[in-house]
């Protein structure tokens, strides 16, 4: 028998996978049913989600809609973009990042409506389960989360079909052509940072994907055939400015991925490791992270020193791995935040890019208040003095001390055994 709860807030989107969960929450758990619905840039209607989830009985004042756009790029994306993270040296984390949001929203809500559970869509096979309650564990350490992939049989797109057939829940959901393949169409993950593509087709690691799943971005080989050049204005790590534009962050990335997307910027197929032990394969598009990326590196490359930028380098996988596995509310992923927002004190400036066909390449980089590139040090030129080119000898000399005393060692060695061989 399931444990009692009396009240659940639902992370509802209105689609297949939770417009059954709620109508199982009802019969299995026989509890009242709260639904929020997050509108973080998914790209679709969200006010749908309202009229099903009364067509369902919810009501009236336990549907939550929130436009939770600024708060996700300014708390979340951008944080994140701080520290340069890249999960396996590819994927930008844009599933990953959006979770813990949702997760802080849930728990909120369970607060403010005095509920006892919370539950979510996610498959005991993803990561998604983790991230979103690793997340309400530490804001709600009592909180019951409800799982319910992980307590039903209905374990496929066509046994929640039936279900919903059943109980007369209205989903939208049809079998299509993919090439000369069918099935259901592909699971995808929308938010204002990203679209991720998984499932179906794609779980052939060695099936290329069809030309008409990309939705955020030209193909490369179809983009302009003339570059682009935007400018990106940065205070304190964050872009403030896009071509001389102020901008809020939500504005940004939109606008970032606008441009991104018509030059076909941010494609990526990977064939990644779960936090749940197995490979997973997925596509991405990232357009106006993929600029953001490019754009934050070139400006640190002239503002910070460069054994901070060395630190937050070997630094950057394990806070890429922080938020892939959901401990974004951990204290180890707080502490490292707090140091690489300290580093950020100094990464003020503009940065150039040019985009061309899927690239996005850094042409210029000013910061004229913390720039740490000098020209009368680099250059090549006569310096006047401002460099003494005969200190470059005992500095090598002492890097060299370890070598040279091996180097001594061997030689030695080598010449007593000559010297044996020789008897």
């Amino acid at each position: 028998m399931p444990q009692q709860v009396r009240k659940v807030v639902l992370a509802y989107s209105g689609g297949l996978d939770t417009s059954v969960i709620l109508k199982w929450l009802q019969d299995v758990y026989q509890c009242e049913v709260v639904t929020f619905t997050a509108d973080i840039g998914q790209g679709e209607e969200v006010e749908p989600a309202r009229a099903k989830a009364l067509k369902m009985g919810i009501q009236p004042k336990n549907i939550f809609i929130e436009n939770l756009r600024e708060e996700f790029v300014r708390d979340f994306v951008f944080p994140m973009f701080r520290a340069n993270a890249l999960y396996e040296g590819e994927y930008l984390l844009g599933t990953s990042i959006a979770r813990p949001l949702i997760a802080k929203r849930l728990v909120e809500i369970a607060r403010q409506t005095k509920a006892d559970a919370i539950s979510h869509g996610a498959t005991g096979k993803g990561n998604d389960q983790v991230r979103f309650e690793l997340g309400a564990y530490a804001l709600m350490p009592s909180v019951k989360v409800i799982a319910p992939w992980r307590e039903w049989d209905l374990l496929s797109r066509d046994k929640l079909l039936a279900y919903a057939d059943k109980h007369g829940i209205p989903v939208e959901y049809k079998k299509r052509a993919l090439g000369k393949r069918s099935g259901a169409p592909y699971s995808m993950d929308a938010n204002l940072l990203h679209i991720s593509y998984e499932g179906g087709v794609l779980e052939d690691p060695n099936f290329e994907p069809e030309a008409g799943m990309w939705r955020m971005t030209q193909s490369p080989e179809q983009a302009p055939a003339r570059s682009q050049v935007v400018e990106l204005t940065y205070v304190k790590g964050d872009i403030v400015a896009v071509d001389g534009r102020k901008m809020s962050p939500a504005t940004v990335l939109t606008a970032l991925n606008k441009i991104g997307g018509k030059h076909g910027i941010g494609r990526l197929d990977k064939v990644e490791n779960r936090y749940v032990g197995m490979k997973s394969r997925g596509c991405y598009e990232t357009p106006g992270g993929s600029i953001m990326l490019a754009g934050h590196r070139a400006i640190e490359s002239i503002t910070l020193d460069r054994e901070v930028f060395a630190l937050k380098e070997d630094l950057m996988p394990r806070y890429a791995r922080m938020v892939y596995n959901g401990y974004w509310f951990s204290p180890e992923r707080l502490l490292l935040q707090g140091l690489i927002d300290s580093s950020q004190a100094s990464v003020n400036g503009t940065v150039r890019l040019k985009l061309y066909k899927g690239t996005a390449v850094c042409v210029g980089r000013e910061s004229r208040t913390d720039s740490l590139f000098d020209s009368r040090v680099a250059t090549f030129d006569d310096d006047g003095g401002a460099y003494n080119q005969a200190d470059a000898a005992g500095f090598i000399k002492l890097n060299a001390l370890r070598m040279r005393i091996a180097g001594n060692l061997a030689t030695a060695r080598n010449k007593a055994a000559r010297k044996t061989k020789a008897r």
